[in-house]
């Protein structure tokens, strides 16, 4: 277990945000009922929900979750609401999609010769902004360059968006400041050409994810944990580095963020990832030597039993995040404690198909 302000996560394999692409105006259905309750059901100790907008604009797609209007917040209720009942602590990713928002859903993509979505898509294609007018590239719309007023507006829907969050009964909020979206964008200088006070230096390139920040811890309650997810690096050269994400761990930790989410990329197209088996957890592990102070979750092609538990029990990470994993096996939890011999608590209903072992009654 760990515990994280008032709140104690009964294990340390969780679910992260995954988009579903399966809502209509931001609100949740009884696909996300289904969809997140699997996993409270099979044992996650916490169950990220995907990111989800805090302004109509700021959704990637027209199908994304939103919490921008009080109306969402009896569905989203609901969700917490049955995890609850199975010990499942419960986050949320509040985002901002910026220059990649108003594209078309996952399951639409190599369907057209862009990923545009436009008006007659549902998609906003006049209202997509970020800190420069810089596209991500030519399958993305040309953003509009943010001025003060909009950097004001939109850190103020993050703090309206975690009132919801609360009203909604969630444990955690999770601001998603990674894979090139609207909080990450400011952060790094391939994306942020600014010139005026957030831009430029690191100093000025950070401010508006740390003003961000603090009008979110402002208004979520002291007792509930707050999360950030970061592009740990862009493996692009120039671009946001390992070293930056450790300066920044140290900022926030300050600033009341509990857990830094330590993935990476998703900003520039010209990203060169060496895709394998857990090769993103070194960088929550530099984090975690280097900033004892905040948490660390690992995340990226975590599978396996083994590599959960060398993670964990060698500090590389103070907690796991599995996506796919978990859309392939949602008793993820469950197998990795077989798997290990460790015994978890089953849900009452499905004990009786627990594999028996020696550590079945321990």
């Amino acid at each position: 277990p760990l515990t994280i302000r008032d709140y104690t996560v009964k294990n340390r394999l969780w679910v992260s945000p995954m988009c579903m692409y399966s809502s209509e105006d931001g609100f949740a259905t009884d696909f996300h009922l289904t969809h997140y309750s699997q996993y409270a059901i099979h044992g996650a100790g916490l169950v990220m929900v995907e990111a989800t907008g805090v302004l109509p604009e700021g959704r990637i797609s027209p199908n994304c979750l939103g919490i921008w209007k009080d109306e969402h917040i009896e569905n989203l209720s609901r969700i917490v609401t049955h995890a609850h009942k199975y010990g499942t602590v419960m986050g949320i990713q509040l985002a901002h999609s910026g220059r990649k928002g108003s594209t078309l859903p996952l399951h639409l993509y190599g369907t057209r010769d862009t990923l545009q979505a436009n008006e007659s898509d549902g998609g906003w294609p006049n209202n997509v902004y970020a800190p420069s007018p810089v596209a991500y590239d030519n399958q993305h719309h040309t953003p509009r360059e943010m001025t003060v007023a909009d950097i004001d507006a939109v850190q103020q829907a993050f703090a309206d968006a975690a009132v919801r969050a609360d009203k909604a009964g969630f444990d955690v909020v999770e601001l998603h400041g990674a894979h090139g979206y609207l909080l990450f964008e400011f952060l790094s200088p391939l994306s942020n050409h600014r010139t005026d006070k957030y831009g430029g230096s690191f100093e000025n390139r950070i401010r508006f994810l740390i003003e961000t920040i603090r009008k979110v811890r402002q208004v979520w309650p002291q007792e509930k944990p707050l999360f950030l997810r970061i592009s740990s690096t862009d493996w692009v050269e120039g671009g946001w580095t390992v070293d930056d994400t450790v300066a920044l761990a140290k900022i926030i930790a300050a600033e009341g963020v509990d857990l830094i989410d330590c993935s990476t990329a998703g900003n520039d197209p010209r990203q060169h990832i060496p895709l394998t088996p857990g090769f993103q957890v070194p960088f929550a592990t530099a984090v975690k030597e280097q900033v004892p102070e905040i948490l660390t979750g690992a995340v990226g092609m975590i599978t396996k039993p083994n590599q959960v538990r060398e993670i964990t029990d060698e500090d590389k990470a103070d907690v796991v995040f599995a996506a796919r994993e978990f859309m392939r096996d949602s008793s993820f939890v469950l197998r990795t404690a077989h798997d290990l011999g460790v015994y978890i608590k089953w849900t009452n209903q499905y004990e009786r198909g627990r594999v028996k072992t020696k550590y079945s009654f321990v």
